[in-house]
Order: C-alpha cells, then structure tokens, then sequence
C-alpha cells in the first residue's frame, strides 16, 4: 500500500506547470467564425471591451463592434462580470485571442425578428434617418432600411422627414442581400383597411374616370364604382355626369383585403332606376338614411 502511494504522489509531483501549459496549448477550443459564445465581461480597454469566453485567452470585442446604435458609455451596455452573447467575427490568432461582436449579433437577432414580423404582416415603426433621390432611409432595430418614395404618404417634402417615425409594412426582406425596404402607404392602406366593413357608407372624392368605373379616393384608401354600380340605368358617359375632385358618397359592396380592392355603389342608393342621373344632388344629400335602408335589404 505505502509503495504505490509513494509512486502516486512522485507521479502527480512530476507533472508540472510547463506540462500544464502544454496540455493546454493541446486542447481544442473549437471557437468558429460564426459561432454564437456566451462570455463575461472582464475589462475594458481604449481598443474594446475584453471578455472570458473561457479561451486560452481574453477575447476581445472592438469598439466598433459593441453595439449597433450610437452609445456613450460601454458599461451601461457590457457592465462588468456580466454575462453575455458575442457572434465570433474572427477565429482565435496566433495568441488565442478571438475577435468578437455584440453588434453583429443584434443585426443577426434583428433580421431573425424583422423575418417573422413580414410573415405576420406587422406594422412597425421606423425612423427616417436621411434622403436621396429615390426616397428616406431609416432605422430599424440597427437595421437600415429604405422607403421609395412612391410607398411614402409625403413624397414632396422629404427633407422634413429625417427624424420623424413613420408606421410601415414591409415591401422587401432579404437577410442574405442585407436589403430592407418598408412601404409608409401600404402601411396606412391596412390600417385604413381594417376600419372598412361591407355595406358601409363612404365619403370622398372623384380621383379618376374611366371607360369602366369611377375611383374614389376616400380617408386612406381608395375604392371603385364600376359603371354598372353608379345607376339602374345604362349610362353612356361618366364624365358628362361626374369630373376630378367632385364629393361623392357610396356603399361598400365588397371587400378584398389581399387585393386590397373596394368595391363600391351608389346604386343601391337610388330609389328608382336613372336617380343617380336625374337627381344627384338628392341621392348624396339622404345618402345616410339611403345607405341604411339599402343594407338592411342587400345584407340583412
């Protein structure tokens, strides 16, 4: 028993600190580009922040790698001994420090949740951080995105815009191109959308003629009279009985939100055939209680 105690302990005494050291150098890390660590802060220098990630040594986060917003104080976003996730951007150098982002991982989480926020069709608010010619850039998240100027409400003054937050739905997500691009009008259309319901009377005015219908621009959306929906009777020539900018009131018919189509009529306001081109002015003044009775006989 005492001799192969004594040989144990002359064992353990014969490895040293060099023989730790090599087998540490032996160990394998395994820390990838790309991979996702969790570490603890341990001090911060004026290069960056260092952090533990349980390394050979230090790893280390760049300034310009701490966080995707504008910050004044690095401990109030990496305080010391607090645990953390870092994206690893550069695999471990000669001396096993490896390089890592709290920033890109915000991005990398960012684009995950602006995915899922698409596929449920969410409004977000976004903040205008600058112009060009085809429209506003904007925050969101730590992302840059883009609205064109087509998909924005205000398309005259856009300068006026940078720093406002404006509700948007998203066009085009694509993490892979880094492309983000939000629509301020699609946006708006929903909203205004989801107030609408089926044998609801609407306001507005005359946006356009055509061979086939007039279109009504109302609060935040706009709707469709098809020729045969404005009369009973056959009308040869809309704009000898409407122009550009005329008030008009009229019932929704139908409702396709994913076409994000109304339908309207005004012929289900006319108490008898050819009304609406007798007496216009009559049919919009009791329009109310004419949409009323009309609902009540189409829909029940």
């Amino acid at each position: 028993m005492t001799s192969k105690s004594t040989a144990s302990q002359k064992a353990n005494q014969s490895f040293t600190m060099d023989d730790f050291a090599k087998a540490l150098e032996q160990h394998d890390y395994s820390f990838q580009q790309g991979q996702v660590v969790r570490g603890k802060v341990h001090s911060y220098d004026t290069d960056g922040v260092y952090v533990d990630i349980g390394g050979k040594s230090l790893a280390v986060v760049p300034i310009q790698e701490i966080a995707a917003n504008d910050i004044t104080d690095v401990s109030t976003v990496l305080p010391l001994q607090e645990e953390q996730e870092f994206l690893i951007i550069r695999e471990q150098d000669a001396d096993g420090q490896v390089t890592l982002s709290r920033r890109q991982l915000q991005i990398k989480h960012a684009w995950d949740s602006i995915a899922e926020m698409q596929d449920n069709k969410q409004s977000v608010q976004v903040r205008v951080s600058g112009v060009n010619k085809g429209g506003v850039t904007v925050d969101f998240q730590g992302v840059r995105g883009f609205i064109p100027r087509s998909h924005l409400i205000d398309r005259e003054n856009l300068p006026e815009l940078v720093g406002q937050n404006l509700t948007t739905s998203f066009l085009e997500v694509n993490p892979e191109t880094k492309k983000l691009v939000f629509s301020q009008r699609e946006a708006n259309r929903a909203a205004s959308f989801s107030q609408l319901e089926v044998g609801q009377l609407v306001e507005g005015k005359v946006s356009s003629l055509k061979p086939f219908g007039i279109f009504v621009e109302t609060e935040g959306t706009t709707g469709l009279i098809h020729i045969k929906q404005v009369s009973q009777k056959y009308i040869e020539s809309l704009p000898s009985l409407f122009e550009i900018g005329q008030p008009i009131k009229a019932v929704i018919i139908e409702l396709d939100e994913g076409k994000g189509r109304v339908s309207l009529s005004t012929r289900v306001l006319e108490n008898y055939p050819g009304e609406m081109l007798e007496n216009l002015a009559e049919v919009m003044a009791s329009a109310e209680a004419r949409a009323e009775r009309a609902t009540k006989k189409l829909f029940g």
